[in-house]
């Protein structure tokens, strides 16, 4: 089993599949198959939080793999302190699966999160459901050019309060986010500005307005991931007085294509 650090870590994970749900969620011997249609790949992964003996790893691989097959599309493990299974990580390398996007999980206290509100005049706006504009401007910075219909149905299936914050100017709304509060930790996602608008403190300002929706929810702490190789959002994140708790990363299978 993981000691404290890893449990806290498994915790914050299972709450993010709860901010971003997946179409299809198996639960298979306390592991965690996800599948979702959205652009989110790493939405569409397996958690495996649970142990399995080193004689039944080959096993329960070959059941993800017959998982993923089955929607089309490769296995991918989320290979973090929460991960329960010793030895997986390198059983899955000489099975030929690649290490693919290292993340860092981050957490802040949500009275310094607020605290970094920039100065002047920034109008930050909290809204219960994702309104066009945000969604708009969350598709301008990343979206595919596909079809948006998934990532809006994906937002419809999360059960948990959900905040979204918008940043607003003369040009309409430039940099968004959003929020989930779930059992005393809220998680952030969503982060987006439009090029335009970068440098200006308009991401600071989503993640204050964030902070200050959290707080309204009874939540002191807030966690996200980032992807390690996003230096400037590592560095807002940072600003903000977010800190690392683990690095993690994902084991990426053959497609089947």
């Amino acid at each position: 089993m993981p000691d404290v650090g890893g449990l806290l870590v498994r915790d914050l994970q299972e709450r993010a599949v709860r901010a971003f749900p997946p179409v299809v969620l198996d639960r298979v011997d306390g592991w965690w198959l996800r599948y979702a249609d959205s652009g989110a790949w790493w939405a569409s992964s397996v958690l495996p939080h649970a142990e399995a003996h080193p004689r039944d790893l080959a096993a329960r691989i070959r059941l993800v793999e017959d998982f993923y097959a089955g929607h089309g599309a490769c296995a991918r493990f989320q290979i973090s302190p929460g991960a329960c299974a010793v030895g997986l990580d390198e059983m899955l390398a000489e099975r030929g699966y690649h290490v693919d996007s290292p993340m860092s999980l981050q957490s802040a206290s949500t009275a310094h999160v607020i605290s970094v509100l920039p100065a002047g005049a920034v109008h930050t706006r909290n809204d219960d459901h994702p309104t066009d504009a945000w969604f708009e401007t969350w598709l301008t910075v990343h979206g595919a050019g596909g079809n948006p219909d998934p990532e809006r149905d994906m937002l419809r299936r999360v059960s948990h309060p959900s905040g979204y914050a918008s940043v607003l100017t003369e040009d309409g709304v430039v940099a968004v986010g959003r929020a989930v509060v779930d059992t005393g930790w809220a998680g952030v996602f969503g982060m987006a500005t439009l090029p335009a608008a970068r440098g200006r403190g308009a991401g600071t300002a989503v993640l204050a307005g964030l902070g200050r929706w959290a707080a309204d929810h009874g939540t002191d702490r807030i966690y996200l991931q980032v992807e390690c190789a996003n230096v400037p959002a590592r560095r807002l994140y940072e600003r903000a007085w977010f800190t690392e708790l683990c690095r993690y990363h994902y084991r990426k299978g053959v497609d089947p294509s």
